[in-house]
């Protein structure tokens, strides 16, 4: 049993509740498909499909704590919309590597499909993952536990199909003409996995 004993902090300075861990005000999802556990904490049940931002955001900042079970797969999409989240906007993956250190465009942390992440710096499964995702204009930056691990520029995608070191991806529209503003989103992809301390900036 994973504790969920930590309580909800406060926004940091500057930005706004996303989840105010105590009900799903501002989210979309399937009733009782996610819900507000003690401590503040945002999880899944089975057969939840995702749950997304009622807002759209284009350029921001989000800050956001995340715990995975073991063998986990799930994910934060953003500039994305949900009636075409697998073509219509971007994921940053949220995935058990625990261990790995040769890591590809699949692993935790990774722009999926796109962008392998430098490093693994997750913590051991059942602790909290810390994540700040900066996304201003085409420049996409990913901070796990303080430490950058995906710096991307979306305009060096100039083709579908095809990331700019030559390997395939799965997206059908280059991803420098994907829109640059959409909802948020968390992924149920069938694993257990907790969200708290959800905060946005705003930076349009």
């Amino acid at each position: 049993m994973i504790s969920h004993s930590l309580a909800a902090g406060e926004a940091p300075k500057g930005f706004a509740t996303l989840f105010n861990g105590k009900d799903l005000s501002g989210w979309k999802a399937k009733p009782g498909g996610w819900v507000v556990e003690d401590g503040g904490v945002l999880a899944r049940r089975r057969g939840a499909g995702y749950i997304w931002t009622k807002q759209r955001f284009g350029d921001f900042i989000l800050d956001l704590e995340v715990k995975m079970s073991k063998r986990c797969n799930s994910g934060v999409f953003f500039r994305t919309d949900p009636r075409n989240s697998v073509q219509g906007g971007f994921e940053i993956q949220i995935f058990d590597s625990t261990g790995k250190k040769k890591l590809s465009k699949h692993d935790n942390g990774a722009l999926y499909d796109a962008v392998v992440p430098k490093s693994n710096p997750a913590k051991p499964i059942g602790e909290w993952d810390h994540f700040r995702i900066t996304c201003k204009g085409p420049m996409v930056i990913v901070v796990l536990n303080g430490e950058e691990i995906v710096k991307a520029n979306l305009d060096n995608w100039t083709n579908g199909n095809r990331n700019p070191d030559g390997s395939r991806n799965k997206f059908k529209t280059a991803l420098k003409d994907l829109p640059r503003k959409g909802h948020i989103g968390f992924q149920d992809h069938g694993h257990e996995v907790w969200f708290r301390n959800v905060y946005v900036k705003r930076l349009d």
